[in-house]
């Protein structure tokens, strides 16, 4: 009897072991990258968690004056009704959601240089890194930014 139980024993550990090894384990998701973040050293982003998908707006313009005195606006916006808008503050960046340990897929990023909206997705490189990839269509025909964690200051541009 003790032959039996001591075989059973064995196989039942061999089959634990052997699923262990075999399941996939829970890869755990990226988190929103929340903070404010420097593209290309002209504007800053605050990005944060909107109900589980990233989101950002502009907090920050190096160039944040339009004509003498007046606060720079949506002027290439492609719906007339919308080139009023103020930039600081503006919603840029949304629906980009988690898809594994440090990736971020499925967003859209709208460039008020020009007034068209992109597709974009994101790694975390690190906690102060940010790559970002905006395209039209497929991301091979993309461009590249790395976003730079920055403080929020209180010099000149800040909304």
């Amino acid at each position: 009897m003790r032959a039996v139980f001591g075989g059973l024993g064995r196989i039942v550990l061999f089959v634990t072991i052997i699923g262990f090894l075999v399941v996939p384990q829970a890869v755990p998701w990226a988190d929103v990258p929340q903070g404010t973040w420097l593209i290309d050293g002209r504007a800053v982003l605050q990005i944060a968690d909107c109900d589980g998908l990233a989101c950002g707006r502009i907090v920050w313009l190096l160039k944040w004056q339009g004509s003498p005195g007046q606060l720079r606006r949506d002027e290439f916006n492609p719906d007339p009704a919308l080139r009023q808008r103020e930039l600081c503050g503006l919603t840029v960046l949304w629906g980009l959601h988690p898809v594994g340990p440090d990736r971020l897929e499925g967003g859209w990023f709208y460039d008020p240089d020009g007034g068209k909206t992109y597709r974009v997705s994101a790694q975390i490189k690190s906690a102060d890194v940010l790559i970002v990839r905006i395209y039209l269509g497929i991301p091979f025909f993309g461009r590249t930014k790395t976003l730079l964690r920055v403080p929020h200051g209180t010099s000149e541009g800040w909304c």
